[in-house]
């Protein structure tokens, strides 16, 4: 009874092997009759079917079928010049993806060893004498899907070019398209970018980084691919290194200095700004934003007599910087707030008339600022100023100037 079964079980193996054998028959009929589609139909179960005794040989002949349709659509494209006919662009396109893919796999399985353990490679010779050129179609194709928004194939296309470069089938042959190289990889970068593809993205833009006339547009995608996938601490420890290599190599490049600031205002983290934007002092003391950042810092940690020297280095760079000379007004205005707490009777909470000199005195330094500021800012549009003016006015005793400041004000 067991022998029986396994007749049967050897007879039913036997039966589909030959099945798919026959399915690649069949579709080399078909393919001579020049219905590629109908060819690479008939021929799909026998690809992935564990049936197929040569895998190697059906994969060659999806490589045939894919390349005589890329062929076949070529030359009507060339016709057209002249006839002005349409031609399946899409369909030629793919057709070109479609081999190249179907030439990699039948080169993988073609350096399988077969029965008595030996490797012949049978079909590498003629796809590499056939496809170079077809390999040079997918830059285009590339470029056609992109511009028809299918950025999925545009990718595909792309890294189809870029990887089949380094791969066994071109083994041994001097490629001569290399100066496409890091461009192609530019724009596989980016439009792994836009499909939010990140860890692509970043692969791709470091591809087109090693050439020194990409490196910039390159660094674009790394630095944003990065941002957008930071995750983790390392992650935007990475981010940080990178930006400040750039920022190294490119230091009036203010780009980067602004993606600095960005994440380091965003995260939050008093310390880190403070560390970094001494760092940048350190770097160039002419770096008029890294002493406003400084001296922002030192404001909300209520240091005010080291923010205003740190806003005055920034305003010595750039007397017209408003933001800071108003800046140095508020932390002046607040330090003579804290003074008048400080100084007042604990008891009564008056203030003697030698302390109210003191707090004056500030108080004078301070309406300097903001004055300044008026005159750089009339209308207010960078820096709100009239209701600290107001205050400062009135605390010295200005009435009258106080008065003309209370619509303006808010009062």
């Amino acid at each position: 009874m067991k022998k029986m079964m396994m007749m049967a079980m050897m007879a039913v193996a036997a039966t589909s092997a030959f099945a798919q054998d026959a399915l690649v028959k069949q579709a080399k009929k078909v393919l001579a009759e020049k219905e590629f589609d109908k060819a690479a139909q008939m021929l799909a179960p026998a690809l992935t079917s564990a049936e197929t005794v040569d895998k190697a040989a059906a994969w060659n002949l999806q490589t045939e079928i894919m390349y005589e349709k890329f062929q076949s659509i070529s030359e009507a494209a060339q016709k057209s010049s002249i006839t002005k006919e349409a031609y399946d662009t899409l369909g030629m396109n793919k057709a070109a993806m479609d081999c190249l893919e179907a030439a990699l796999k039948c080169d993988e399985l073609d350096q399988q060893p077969n029965e008595k353990g030996k490797i012949k490679i049978r079909f590498r010779q003629a796809h590499q004498q056939n496809l170079q050129n077809l390999r040079l179609s997918l830059i285009n194709g590339g470029l056609h899907f992109y511009n028809h928004k299918d950025m999925d194939n545009a990718f595909k296309s792309w890294v189809l070019y870029l990887e089949s470069a380094d791969h066994s089938l071109f083994q041994g042959v001097d490629l001569k398209d290399q100066q496409y190289r890091s461009e192609i990889a530019y724009y596989a970068g980016l439009v792994a970018y836009q499909k939010k593809d990140y860890v692509n993205a970043e692969k791709y833009a470091h591809l087109a980084a090693q050439d020194p006339k990409k490196a910039a547009d390159a660094s674009e995608i790394l630095i944003f691919s990065k941002k957008e996938n930071m995750k983790t601490a390392e992650d935007s420890a990475a981010y940080v290194s990178m930006i400040k290599d750039l920022h190294k190599q490119n230091p009036e490049e203010s780009r980067y200095f602004n993606l600095l600031m960005d994440f380091y205002t965003r995260a939050n983290n008093m310390g880190a700004l403070k560390a970094w934007a001494e760092e940048e002092i350190a770097l160039n003391a002419e770096n008029k934003m890294a002493w406003a950042l400084k001296g922002e810092v030192q404001m909300n940690e209520r240091e005010f007599d080291a923010a205003v020297e740190s806003y005055k280095k920034a305003v010595e760079i750039d007397p017209e910087f408003v933001q800071c000379v108003f800046n140095a007004g508020i932390c002046l205005n607040s330090k003579a707030i804290d003074m008048k707490d400080q100084l007042a009777d604990k008891n009564t909470g008056k203030i003697t008339n030698a302390n109210l000199e003191k707090i004056k005195v500030v108080l004078s330094e301070a309406k300097n600022f903001m004055e300044r500021a008026r005159e750089l800012d009339p209308e207010q549009e960078k820096v709100k100023w009239a209701y600290p003016l107001y205050q400062i006015y009135y605390n010295i005793g200005d009435k009258e100037k106080a008065a003309e400041l209370e619509k303006l004000a808010g009062m």
